[in-house]
Parts: C-alpha cells; structure tokens; sequence
C-alpha cells in the first residue's frame, strides 16, 4: 500500500471574519445607490403633492333634490307599480271633512228654578232622561211664604170690599194693595188659574204646583223629594231634542270653503248609509291658537229622536265647484320640503323631474297652477320609488366629476393591431441579485 499525502481541507470564511476590501466597497456602493433612488422618490412625492394642493379641485356637479331624467323600460314600471295620469283641466270638487259631536239645542233648554224658599213636598221627575209633555207637573213646593201672600191677597180683597162706599183716596189705596198682591203671586210663577180660585173660593194653597214649560228630556236633576231649597235653585233642566246641534273643528287652511247657510251631510255609525243633511248656522269669531281650528255648529232635525247627545259623526262640507283649473292625481307630486315637482314623461318614454306651483286641493286631486300643461303626462304613483331611481342617476353623475374619479372607460394599452407572436421565445434575462456582494453573503454554488 502506497503512502498517500493529503493536504488539507480549506478552511471556509465566517461570516464575522472581516470582510475583504473588495466587498466593503461594494457595500458602499449599494448603500449610496439606495439612498440616491429613495430621496428621488420622495421629492417627486412631495412637489406631486404640493402641485395638487395648490390647483383647485375640480367643482363637482350640485345634486338636485329632483334628481335626474329617468328611463324605465315598460316591464321595470309595471313591477314597481309606476302608473300615469294625464293633467285634466277642469272644476276641483273641494269637500272638507271633520268629525263633529251631538250635542243639547241651548236655545230649546229651559230650567226650572222656584223663585221662592220652600219645601219639595212631591217630586213627579223620578230620573235624569224621563220624557216630559209642555205644561206637564214636575214638583209640589210648600212654601211659608207663599202663604202669607195668599192671605195678604184675601185681606187686600176685603179691604176692598170693606171701603167701596168710602172716599175715594181710600178705594184708590184699597185697589193698590190688592193688585200688589196679584202681581207678587204671578211674579212667583203662581198661574192666573190659581189665583182667580183664590179669590173665588177664599181658600188659601198651601203648595205651588211647579209645571214644565216646554215638551222634552229632563237631561238634568238635582231635587230629591223633602229637599229643602232656596229661590233660584236649578232643580231640573228640560231640553227639547226634536232639533240638536252637531258641532266640529274646522282647520284655518279649510276656511275658505265654510260659509254660513252651507248644507252639509253628517254621516253617524250608528245609522250607517243613512246620512243626515243639515245646515252651518254658526261660525265661531275666533281661531283656536292651539290647534289652528274654528268652531262650526250645524243644526239637525230629530223628530225620531235618533240623534243622542255624545254621539260623534263625519261632517262633509261640499264646497263650490269654482274655476276651471289644471290637476293632477295627489300621488303624482312629490314635496321636498323646499321645492314640489312631478315627474312628466315624454315622448320617448324619458321621465322627467319638473318643478310646479300648487293651488288648492281636495282628498284626491291638487291644483297645478304652474309647471305643466293640459294634457301632459306625469307619474301618478309609485312617484317616490321614481324620485329614488332619478337620485341615484344624479349621485353617479355627480362623483364621475370628483378629484380622482374617472367615469370614462379604460382604455386598452394593447395596439389595434398587434403583431404576430414568434414560435421561438428566448427566456428573459435573470435579474442581477443586489445582495450578492453584500458582506458575509456568499452565493456560489457549492461543488460535491
């Protein structure tokens, strides 16, 4: 066996060796090439950035409330419920509607009141509601009182008796203290009936009889029998209900079609298809500062006693039918708050948003005084779906003129017409590492 020599093996570099002198320089090299290209990068930020903040941004387009022109297709309206009206001129049959409350007649209401002190010996009312007759007894009334100016109306009578051959100046005084006491006994609603027995029979009452002076409903009692009461307490109240008074509230903004005399029609629930007719006899002078509304009265026949009073009902005031005027269905004008407009459709089908002037209104037509023209046709429901759609056209309209935002299309960076690609492709070039002469970085491949 042959002796062999081996040398040994080479040592490899570490990495915390010192760097060759070649490679420190191109370290160097590397660190200045990096620094030039960021700081070259960064100025063209910054004056890029200073040129666009002194240019003005580009004013972008105002979006309206009324939005834009809008085209929808036939099937698109009829799946979201566009319909259309044509503008129609003609009289706009205004109707003001409110709800009104029955209530007591206060001209056919009368209370009974003893204009004497006494005593309720017997009370012929029993309840609050009891249907009463004109004249009908309602109370016998003991009074102390009306005693005494009985027998003073018997003493003048004899007095009168008694100087009838006398001077003159003692008759005279005689017939004055006896038509004293007649008129102090019908001032005491004592009736003449009474009174001539009285004098005719020398008998004195002890109990005035207290009648009802007109036909009606005892609506209020405040008596019971034995009572004490005093002179001019309101012991009953009798109403005729044969005519009651349906009053309402009228807004400030309906006035105009509420006029003294005007018939209206009361509808009642519980009478239904049966409406009543009747007439405005009263208006208040004022206006109510909380609610905006007037008082109205309308005055109703209740021969079948029908009507109670309580019972609520819907007035409707048939106003005149005025002037000729244009109008349009209610759900054909949209109302920005600042601005009304339609959307009228032209004759290519474009719906176009159109600013107009209101006049007056009933519940389902209002006034065009301005905006459109007879004929015409514009959106008649759905309108808001419409005025949403028309919006949105005019947002993106809107943000295509925005700094950075460019509606048009892209275009192609491709020729029109690109050359004919070759069979043959050559590789491309590998990039040059930039770390490959970096210090302690080494990149030669090793050899098995």
């Amino acid at each position: 066996m042959n002796d062999q020599t081996t040398s040994p093996p080479a040592r490899e570099r570490s990495p915390f060796d010192p760097a060759p002198r070649g490679a420190a320089a191109a370290a160097r090299r590397w660190v200045i090439f990096t620094v030039i290209v960021a700081g070259g990068i960064a100025g063209a930020w910054w004056f890029t950035r200073a040129k666009r903040a002194s240019a003005p941004p580009a004013p972008a387009a105002a979006l309206d409330s009324t939005g834009s022109p809008v085209m929808l297709a036939p099937d698109a309206a009829r799946r979201i419920g566009v319909t259309y009206a044509v503008v129609e001129r003609g009289p706009l049959l205004s109707e003001v509607r409110t709800v009104g409350l029955v209530t007591v007649d206060e001209s056919n209401v009368k209370t009974i009141a003893p204009k004497v002190d006494g005593y309720v010996e017997q009370l012929y009312v029993s309840f609050t509601g009891q249907q009463v007759e004109e004249n009908d007894p309602v109370l016998r009334l003991y009074s102390p009182m009306l005693v005494t100016a009985q027998e003073e109306l018997l003493l003048a009578r004899k007095l009168v008796a008694d100087v009838a051959h006398g001077d003159a100046e003692a008759t005279r005084n005689a017939e004055s203290l006896l038509a004293g006491a007649r008129r102090r006994l019908k001032y005491w609603d004592v009736p003449d009936a009474d009174v001539a027995r009285l004098e005719r029979t020398g008998e004195v009452q002890k109990t005035l009889t207290l009648r009802s002076p007109l036909r009606g409903v005892v609506v209020q009692k405040n008596v019971q029998s034995g009572q004490r009461i005093m002179a001019g307490d309101p012991v009953l109240q009798v109403a005729d209900l044969r005519e009651v008074w349906l009053e309402g509230e009228v807004f400030e903004r309906d006035l105009a079609a509420v006029r003294l005399g005007e018939a209206v029609t009361a509808e009642f629930a519980s009478a239904p298809g049966k409406p009543r007719e009747g007439r405005i006899t009263f208006i208040a002078p004022t206006i109510s500062a909380d609610t905006r509304t007037t008082r109205i009265r309308v005055a109703l026949l209740n021969v079948d006693g029908a009507l109670k009073p309580g019972m609520y009902a819907t007035i409707r005031i048939r106003g005149d039918a005025g002037a000729s005027v244009l109008s349009v269905p209610r759900g054909a004008v949209l109302m920005t708050g600042t601005r009304v407009f339609v959307f009228v459709k032209g004759a290519d089908g474009m719906l176009t948003p159109r600013e107009v002037e209101l006049g007056g209104n009933t519940d389902d037509r209002m006034e065009i005084r301005r905006g459109v023209a007879e004929g015409e046709t514009v959106v008649s429901s759905a309108t808001f779906l419409v005025d949403a759609e028309s919006n949105l056209g005019a947002a993106l309209g809107a943000m295509a003129n925005m700094p950075g935002m460019d509606g048009a299309a892209p275009k192609s960076a491709s020729p029109a017409n690109p050359p004919a690609a070759s069979p043959v492709k050559t590789p491309a070039a590998k990039p040059a590492d930039p770390m490959r002469d970096m210090p302690g970085m080494d990149h030669t491949s090793k050899k098995p």
